[in-house]
């Protein structure tokens, strides 16, 4: 009977090693996918921020002003 057990128990340990590393390996590519995810959020916020900013100074009325008083200055370096 000791012999069953003790091959129950190996049994048992072994499966429950698998499971570990099982487990693990999904744990890693989990926080792999959380990780890059985080990064593409972030990317995704500065390039949202960089149009925001160009939205910005092309309604901005002292930005309209600036450019129209460029735009009626004569410009030498046309050829």
């Amino acid at each position: 009977m000791s012999h069953f057990r003790f091959v129950f128990v190996v049994f048992c340990l072994t499966a429950v090693l698998i499971a570990t590393v099982y487990l693990r390996s999904v744990n890693n590519r989990l926080f792999y996918q959380l990780c890059l995810c985080n990064a593409e959020r972030d990317h995704l916020k500065q390039e949202l921020g960089a149009k925001q900013l160009r939205l910005e100074n092309l309604i901005n009325p002292a930005a309209l002003s600036q450019r129209l008083g460029q735009d009626q200055q004569p410009r030498d370096d046309r050829r």
